[in-house]
Order: C-alpha cells, then structure tokens, then sequence
C-alpha cells in the first residue's frame, strides 16, 4: 500500500514540477508579456496531458481501470491544489490576486488538459487491444479455444 502511494505522490510532483518549471520560465523570461505568458502555459498544459496519456498507457496495460483511474485521480488533485494555491507563492505572486475569473480557469484548464490527457492515452490503449481488460478475454478465449470438447453420453 504505502508503494502505490508513493507513485501517486511522485506522479503529483512531477505534474506540479512542470507547472513550477512554466511560472519560472515566465517569471524570469517573460515577465510583462502576456502572448509569450499564453504560449508557455498552452505547452505547459501539453507537457501535463503528454505526461498524463504515457501514465495511462503504461498503467493501464498490467492494471485494472478502477484502480489506476483512483491513483491518477489522487495525484491530479494533490498537483491541481499544489499548482493553485502553492504555484503562485513559489513565484512571488498571490494566488487570488488576478480575481475569481482567473483563478477558475485556471481550474478548468488544468482538469481539461489532464482528462485530455488521460482519454487519449487510455483510447490508444484500448485501440490497440493492450487494455487490461482487453488482455484478461484474450487469455480466456486462448484457454477456452484449447479445451477439447467433452463428450456426452446418453
């Protein structure tokens, strides 16, 4: 148990290291340009979702849905309040200082990118038939297709 919260924890870091790593890009980069700011965070959202579809494609693969959908659900939530309320601190800024209307989409955004992120790369997944679940019926078909029929007397 405490191994499966120890990848949750490391997976949140590493979401909340990509956003640490755009606002100091920003900061020290771009402070005062709102176009180039964009740009960052748009490939700040890409870099979390390109994360995110590896994460899924990877777990995905030995785990049932149900529970790496659980541990990817912890980790975006721990990464998403750390971004929000820790993020801004760590640059100097406060985090309710550009108004309600920024704060929450912020929200939006991140939780867009990350359900993108993970849809994409469950959908590559399960196209390609090395879902779980996918895996789990072929066996049962291979051990099925194998057993000779019994014969039924009368």
């Amino acid at each position: 148990m405490r191994d499966r919260w120890r990848v949750v924890g490391v997976l949140a870091a590493a979401l909340f290291a990509v956003n640490v790593a755009a606002r100091l890009v920003i900061r020290l980069g771009f402070d005062g340009d709102d176009n180039a700011a964009d740009r960052v965070s748009l490939g700040m959202f890409v870099v979390i979702g390109l994360i995110l579809a590896g994460v899924a494609f990877r777990w995905g693969r030995d785990r049932p849905l149900a529970r790496w959908a659980a541990d990817v659900a912890a980790a975006v939530a721990v990464a998403l309040l750390l971004t929000i309320f820790v993020g801004p601190l760590l640059v100097g800024a406060n985090p309710f200082a550009d108004g309600a209307g920024t704060f929450f989409a912020q929200v939006w955004f991140y939780l867009a990118a990350t359900g993108a992120g993970v849809l994409v790369g469950y959908l590559v997944l399960t196209a390609l038939g090395l879902d779980h679940r996918s895996q789990q019926l072929k066996r049962y078909a291979e051990i099925k297709a194998a057993k000779p029929r019994k014969v039924v007397r009368r």
